[in-house]
């Protein structure tokens, strides 16, 4: 087991690709604090992970909130003595409105970045101090393919996951000499328990034809990367992004 000992945090776990790195964490020996907006998903999540003879900590959480984060990372320390991993995971995507750019108004943009970057910001501060204390840690924050493609009504969102590489770059330099590796992970089109009412079967056979694999990319695709990156096995990787999406884009 890749992971045994380890103790890892996955925010936005209670469903999605964010469950999906949870269970694989712990399917690998790490403890795992499943954090979520929604704490009845994140128990539903811990339970399946108990379910297996694992073991994990639901901790309801709004990531845009300093107060929150800090009670999150104190209450994962307390339950398990320590904290290895941070999955910065939670975004907003598939609930989010799409439409022109001149259209979007200023609360929804704030949002989005209110989750996806203060959140990632907040989430980071809560933990590098814990990290620091042990000797070391992995910081994995995830982004997306559509950075490198583009996609029309989603600017939002992009400019979000475009900021990811930037704060991923700049805090491996920074905590290098505290042994914490800073990773990105950029997941492509993958299939998850999520339905998306956006891309239908049609629009799959286009990502497909794109793709240099021909064929949908699974959550396990995206796990097991992430497990690459929890583990030992990256301790000499910082900084770096890994594009995951069956060669769409050739980054």
């Amino acid at each position: 087991m890749k992971l045994a000992g380890k103790v890892a945090v996955v925010t936005g776990s209670g469903q999605g690709l964010g469950r999906a790195y949870a269970l694989y964490l712990a399917k690998e020996g790490a403890s795992v604090g499943i954090v979520d907006l929604n704490g009845e998903k994140a128990e539903q999540v811990a339970g399946e992970i108990r379910a297996t003879g694992g073991r994990a900590i639901a901790v309801r959480c709004d990531i845009t909130r300093e107060e929150e984060t800090l009670r999150m990372a104190q209450a994962v320390l307390a339950e398990f003595g320590r904290i290895d991993v941070l999955i910065n995971n939670a975004a907003l995507f598939s609930t989010l409105q799409i439409g022109p750019f001149m259209e979007l108004k200023l609360p929804e943009w704030n949002a989005v970045l209110a989750v996806q970057l203060n959140g990632m910001f907040l989430c980071t501060q809560a933990v590098i101090p814990i990290m620091e204390k042990q000797g070391g840690g992995k910081i994995i924050n995830i982004t997306s393919g559509t950075i490198f493609t583009g996609k029309v009504g989603y600017v939002h969102y992009l400019t979000s996951k475009a900021g990811v590489v930037g704060f991923t770059r700049a805090l491996a330099k920074e905590l290098g000499p505290s042994n914490i590796t800073v990773n990105t992970l950029s997941p492509g089109a993958v299939v998850t328990e999520v339905q998306r009412e956006t891309v239908s079967e049609e629009r799959w056979q286009f990502i497909i034809k794109s793709q240099a694999l021909r064929r949908k990319g699974t959550t396990d695709d995206l796990a097991k990367v992430a497990v690459f990156l929890a583990s030992p096995e990256s301790d000499w990787i910082t900084g770096q992004m890994i594009n995951v999406d069956g060669g769409m884009s050739l980054y």
